[in-house]
């Protein structure tokens, strides 16, 4: 039997730590990186360099492509709208608008005329384990190989991650794949591997000074996550510091706002969604609901961030925080 390592690398702390594990173990292995096109600068930055930093191979970078799907969309929005009664001006607005971008999250949202959410985390699927597979892993296991997925996940991360194990048959084709081929991938040979799986988050930090690498310097801007910037799971703090440290991301994801509300047939799309507003209990079921972009959008989720109280009030204390809160203090990262 003959393997192949892939190790999924996103530039956060622990997919760093399992890049160095394997180093570390000093078998062969392939590096790869998902562009999704919502990403930090520092964070492709931080990609980039660091085979050079660590003397690691290189990582091969991979994104989707949307362009095809974007186009049997244009002939839906043509052919289905006119017959639903949407108006002309609009069918004709969303064809002109639905042209690959080059990006890939925006391309996604593009083509599903909507953003994903906690319910409908599409984002995973299509922009990283979706194009990952088609690039990296197929060709493996279409070989013959044996495929072993280094994955940097950790069982104190979540309720989901919890019972995770450190080595798991699986089944390599994503779930947006067709039905057929995924039956076809049950044949081949793949394996999870998650070596960090019990280590805590003090311990992922350390292993970055053992072999003397600074991690993602967004972790010193006081973010506690690095993927997608912002991601639409964010939590409330980060939204806060994100809004505070990072405006123009702010403002690049209220013009995606403006942008694939105008491909919806439903109209204003918010990139958190509405039913999670905190501000409100089901106002928007109703028929004289404000779906005005200040109101729903980002800009508003960008305020909410600020309060405390339930969004009652500004919260002095956590904007004083957004300032002050970094890995220094964190994690002793100036010590």
């Amino acid at each position: 039997m003959t393997f192949s390592h892939v190790v999924s690398v996103s530039g956060g702390k622990d997919s760093t730590a399992l890049y160095l594990r394997a180093m570390e173990r000093g078998l062969p292995f392939r590096a790869v990186f998902a562009d999704t096109g919502n990403e930090h600068e520092w964070t492709y930055d931080f990609v980039r360099e660091l085979p050079g930093r660590t003397g690691g191979p290189a990582i091969e970078w991979v994104k989707a492509d949307f362009s095809a799907k974007l186009a049997r969309k244009r002939e839906y929005v043509a052919h289905v709208w006119a017959r639903e009664g949407v108006a002309s001006s609009k069918v004709e607005r969303a064809i002109a608008l639905l042209q690959p971008t080059g990006n890939p999250f925006l391309d996604l949202c593009l083509w599903k005329t909507r953003f994903p959410s906690s319910k409908t985390r599409f984002c995973t699927d299509e922009l990283k384990l979706a194009p990952m597979f088609e690039c990296v892993q197929r060709p493996i296991l279409e070989h013959g190989l044996t495929l072993v997925s280094w994955q940097g996940v950790r069982h104190e991360e979540s309720l989901a991650r919890s019972g995770l194990p450190r080595l798991q048959r699986i089944n390599a084709v994503p779930y947006s794949m067709p039905a057929s081929l995924r039956r076809l991938g049950e044949d081949w040979l793949a394996y999870a591997y998650r070596p960090l799986i019990k280590w805590t988050e003090d311990e992922v930090f350390a292993y970055h000074r053992k072999h003397s690498l600074a991690w993602n310097p967004l972790y010193d801007a006081g973010m506690g996550r690095v993927g997608c910037f912002p991601c639409v799971m964010c939590t409330k703090s980060e939204m806060r510091v994100i809004a505070t440290r990072f405006p123009d991301h702010v403002d690049r994801i209220e013009e995606w706002e403006a942008l694939v509300s105008e491909v919806s047939k439903k109209g204003q799309m918010t990139f958190f969604n509405i039913t999670d507003d905190p501000l409100i209990s089901k106002g928007w079921e109703r028929d004289d609901y404000d779906w005005s972009p200040g109101r729903v959008g980002i800009r508003a989720r960008v305020e909410w961030s600020k309060t405390s109280r339930g969004g009652l009030q500004y919260d002095g204390l956590a904007l004083m925080q957004a300032e002050f809160n970094t890995s220094c203090n964190q994690w002793g990262a100036c010590e």
